[in-house]
């Protein structure tokens, strides 16, 4: 008797890769605990604070191509990137970092709002009384936008392969939060700078860090300016 014939099974196409799993943000108990990480990285090392992180982690995701992990991952533990001493487990750390690290790239992927890691002052007031933004405002934003500075000096591909027309509004943006003097060479950004209103608050000026990655992340892609989803409460 000749054996039963078999019967092909349908075709089934590939089944598509699953979504990848929402990234949990850190909790602010969390943030507290990075930020105690970091201050107990030991010395001689010199490590970002927390808010300067945050901004570092966004100049990192901008670039053109991808850094990296252990290549941006040096400069968390110490801004110049040396080794760390032997023996210091450095593991609790890098998990927080990378978490964030993770939740940012999916928020600026998709070109959605994400929540800088900007912190009020002790003491800060409610503004001048001519509505100009208080000096304590602009000053907690200073480490974020400074972190972001230092992303972009130490991986320079974004401002030396992206057009520079669309790069001087987003960088006028964060860069009127440092000192002109810092800015050496750079009189087209210091003049588009000159041209900005001051934010009316803090909440405007963490707004504008946002619309300002957003914008390098789509000056890196060479694409036309994407506008983010609205602002999540908090």
């Amino acid at each position: 008797m000749s054996p039963p014939s078999r019967r092909r099974p349908p075709h089934r196409p590939p089944s598509p890769p699953a979504a990848a799993a929402p990234v949990k943000p850190l909790e602010p108990a969390e943030i507290e605990q990075l930020q105690a990480l970091l201050d107990a990285v030991p010395s001689p090392c010199e490590p970002l604070d927390a808010s300067s992180l945050d901004g570092y982690l966004c100049g990192v995701l901008v670039q053109p191509e991808d850094v990296p992990r252990e290549r941006w991952l040096a400069h968390v533990t110490d801004v110049d990137g040396r080794a760390l001493p032997a023996g210091y487990d450095v593991a609790p750390l890098q998990r927080l970092v990378l978490r964030r690290h993770a939740e940012l790239a999916a928020a600026i992927a998709g070109r959605q709002w994400f929540d800088p890691w900007v912190f009020e002052l002790d003491g800060e007031s409610e503004g001048e009384p001519d509505g100009e933004p208080d000096d304590d405002e602009v000053a907690a934003v200073y480490p974020w936008v400074a972190g972001f500075a230092t992303a972009l000096e130490l991986f320079p591909r974004l401002l030396e392969q992206a057009d520079q027309a669309l790069l001087t509004e987003p960088l006028a943006l964060l860069y009127r939060h440092l000192e002109p003097d810092d800015l050496e060479d750079a009189d087209e950004l210091l003049a588009e700078i000159d041209q900005l209103e001051p934010p009316a608050d803090l909440t405007e000026a963490v707004e504008e860090l946002v619309r300002a990655t957003l914008l390098l992340a789509d000056a890196a892609q060479g694409a036309a300016p994407t506008r983010p989803a609205h602002r999540r409460g908090r």
